[in-house]
């Protein structure tokens, strides 16, 4: 895009567009011009050229005959590399999947957003497979954080190259997938707003799974009132039906067990900074244990995790083949450990799963929250990780640890730039809810993201 229109939300730019100010053409052709000439070339996987400039060119007829599909008719969007695009093999950030048969047709959420009239513009980089928290691909590239300036940091995963491609004004809104903190990660790996719907909201028809008990799906955007009208659209709405809570009315309980062990120094601070400004707000706040949590580790540290048993279920004939010395050896190695996971353990898990989601609820309110920082540290470098295995599985445990709750407990969530920590670097404060309560959750992000938000 031109400077006029990088890093502008989905709100400047429906404005704009549905006032005759901005063609949507002259948009794509900006976005693309780009996504081409951008020093990260490990962003995006595929540009889809030809689709996009069909489908601005129809937003721009529509527009000016006067039938404007709504507020997202002519925005762009990048897709994550595991959704289906008509006519393409769905690789999942890998290369063993590079000659797969073609996709017969978009997935539902795809065409659901061509629907509302916006405009596929590319698929974007992420973990091969969707199975890390920290966004390295050595097939693609990583796509380096393009909020450090001292060295290269890791965008986050597994949806990095959504959340590097919307940090990089290169697009205002990018589709992800979350199985233990996918989208919430990079979001606040890199000051977005990324919001984890729950898990069924959206249909997953054409979308590569990890663990079908955990995925969800979710946007990576500017403001909340951007996930806001791509959440209807993506649910086949004509317009979003969300309302604005009021922040005197709001309660959240912040956790004292786990999410803020070992936290560092400039995280701990923008969060306690940031609950400070919402008392002031009227918002109130309390503290509380959460035993299940310790719970839900101490399952995992028995059985194994989750994702873990489902991951490995679905790939297990891929890494008995050729195929696995082609794959991600990280990927591999953590995938593998899915095959020590008995039936008896997998269905231990899901029975302390049920049990630990009804305790956790009798220990929120009616009408409250949950709040706690989305990582307990800023992006960290990426040459050490990449030259470290050990140090990668301790690094990405430690990532995925506080939003991966969120997943087990099938809470939905938004992250929201809160300030910044070590080396400048964006900070995540995470707000949370049970499933399904995601109005409720929409509403009350909207209310807090002017007394949260700190977009650096």
């Amino acid at each position: 895009m031109t400077q006029t229109h990088l890093g502008k939300s989905i709100a400047q730019l429906s404005v704009l567009i549905q006032s005759g100010s901005l063609d949507p053409v002259t948009l794509v052709e900006e976005s693309l011009d780009a996504i081409r000439t951008h020093k990260d070339q490990a962003i995006f996987t595929r540009l889809l050229e030809e689709r996009a400039r069909e489908e601005a060119t129809a937003s721009s007829r529509r527009l000016r005959e006067g039938r404007s599909r709504g507020l997202l008719d002519g925005i762009p969007v990048a897709w994550k590399d595991l959704f289906a695009i008509r006519g393409l093999p769905t690789t999942a950030g890998s290369i063993v999947l590079a000659d797969a048969a073609p996709a017969q047709e978009d997935a539902d959420v795809v065409k659901a957003l061509k629907a509302a009239g916006m405009v596929a513009i590319g698929r974007v980089n992420m973990s091969e497979f969707a199975f890390s928290g920290l966004g390295l691909n050595p097939h693609y590239g990583t796509p380096l954080n393009p909020r450090a300036t001292d060295v290269g940091r890791i965008p986050g995963g597994s949806s990095s190259g959504s959340a590097v491609a919307v940090a990089s004004g290169l697009v205002p809104v990018s589709i992800g997938t979350d199985t233990g903190g996918s989208v919430r990660i990079p979001s606040a790996f890199n000051g977005l707003v990324g919001y984890k719907a729950s898990r069924g909201r959206y249909s997953m028809a054409g979308v590569f799974p990890l663990a079908t008990s955990l995925d969800s799906l979710g946007p990576l955007c500017r403001s909340v009132q951007d996930a806001v009208w791509v959440d209807a659209a993506m649910r086949g709405r004509a317009a979003p039906d969300i309302i604005r809570a009021n922040p005197a009315g709001l309660s959240v309980v912040v956790p004292t067990t786990v999410v803020m062990d070992d936290a560092e120094d400039g995280v701990a601070e923008a969060f306690e900074a940031t609950l400070v400004r919402l008392s002031a707000a009227g918002v109130k706040v309390r503290r509380a244990a959460f035993p299940a949590f310790d719970s839900l580790f101490q399952v995992m540290a028995e059985h194994g995790p989750l994702v873990t048993a489902e991951a490995f279920a679905l790939h297990h004939r891929r890494l008995a083949g050729p195929e696995a010395e082609a794959m991600d050896r990280r990927v591999v190695a953590r995938t593998r450990l899915g095959e020590k996971i008995t039936l008896v353990g997998y269905l231990e898990i899901l029975q302390v799963r049920e049990q630990l989601i009804k305790d956790v609820a009798g220990m929120i309110g009616p009408n409250e929250f949950i709040a706690y920082p989305t990582v307990a540290h800023v992006a960290p470098a990426l040459a050490p990780l990449e030259e470290d295995d050990e140090l990668f599985v301790k690094v990405n445990f430690k990532t995925l640890r506080n939003t991966l709750i969120g997943n087990f407990l099938d809470w939905c969530g938004v992250s929201l730039p809160c300030g910044t920590g070590s080396a400048g670097m964006p900070v995540g404060f995470l707000l949370s809810a049970p499933k399904e309560q995601d109005e409720r959750l929409l509403g009350a992000a909207l209310a807090l993201e002017d007394i949260v938000a700190k977009l650096v």
